[in-house]
């Protein structure tokens, strides 16, 4: 490989919760107070627009014909509504091994699959690494097809399913690593603000090829009328927006669209070697 120079399930329920925003927003004042309310929003807003001037994605360099990756992070699971905890609301996505699978070359292209034909391209890679956060054990993690209904009768008939494979490594393999950051401040999360950083990392030089830096902002500071969940609802005030990469939005809106937003810009700075993918069951006679 060479060097050149030059981020479901939960969130679907997401698009009912949006009915409720209209009403969430019409309570957000009697919450907090008519006059503080709108204040309050107001200078969030006024914030969030300032931070929005630094954010952007920035690639220095890319590498070709790269088979596989390490994470130095992984996503925990999705927060809803901690104002404060630093988890990277923004750079929310797949959570546990769908994080993982979502990396490997086949998972987008699985039978029937759930994704819409109008996603942004989604190769992915041969392998990836990473540190199990239970254990502490380095594993790589391949995929392949299987059918579980061969030996288990509780799954339907044909049913076929990506499945995630690892295996124990002394040390890591490959040269390029990724990881996310919180980079929200104190003062940010008061007012509802989650600032996020993405990076592609040169693991040889610890040169950072590639960086993304995302701010959200939830316009209603926190209300949970209507039972609304604030960070999901954050999404629709993102900079870098997340649904200008589809030719139309998506029905459950930015929280939706946050689903494979990390292997969407690492496919950027580091493109996947090509081949094929793991090889689909033949169907059966």
């Amino acid at each position: 490989m060479g060097v050149h120079d030059l981020n479901f399930g939960s969130r679907l329920g997401r698009g009912v919760g949006a009915l409720l925003l209209a009403a969430g927003l019409m309570l957000l004042s009697a919450c907090l107070g008519a006059g503080d309310g709108k204040a309050k929003q107001k200078r969030a807003i006024a914030m969030w627009q300032e931070r929005c001037k630094t954010s952007g994605e920035f690639i220095h360099k890319t590498a070709d014909a790269v088979g596989g990756i390490f994470l130095l992070t992984l996503r925990p699971p999705l927060n809803y509504g901690d104002q404060f905890r630093l988890d990277d609301p923004y750079g929310d996505d797949m959570t546990g091994d769908d994080f993982l699978r979502n990396f490997l070359r086949g998972f987008y292209q699985q039978p029937e699959s759930m994704w819409p034909a109008d996603y942004p391209p989604r190769f992915g890679y041969s392998f990836i690494e990473a540190r199990d956060t239970k254990d502490g054990q380095l594993y790589r993690y391949t995929g392949r097809f299987e059918e579980p209904w061969q030996t288990n009768k509780s799954y339907l008939k044909g049913y076929i399913r990506f499945a995630l494979d690892k295996a124990p490594i002394a040390a890591v393999s490959v040269r390029y690593g990724v990881r996310f950051d919180d980079i929200s401040t104190r003062e940010e999360r008061e007012h509802w603000i989650a600032g996020s950083s993405l990076k592609v990392i040169d693991l040889q030089t610890q040169e950072v090829m590639a960086e993304r830096i995302g701010y959200m902002v939830d316009a209603a500071q926190g209300s949970r009328a209507g039972q609304r969940s604030p960070w999901l609802f954050a999404a629709d005030n993102a900079c870098p927006d997340f649904q200008s990469k589809y030719p139309r939005p998506l029905p459950g809106g930015g929280s939706q669209a946050q689903s494979g937003q990390t292997l969407d810009f690492v496919q950027k700075a580091l493109k996947p070697a090509r081949g094929a993918p793991p090889k689909l069951p033949s169907p059966e006679q």
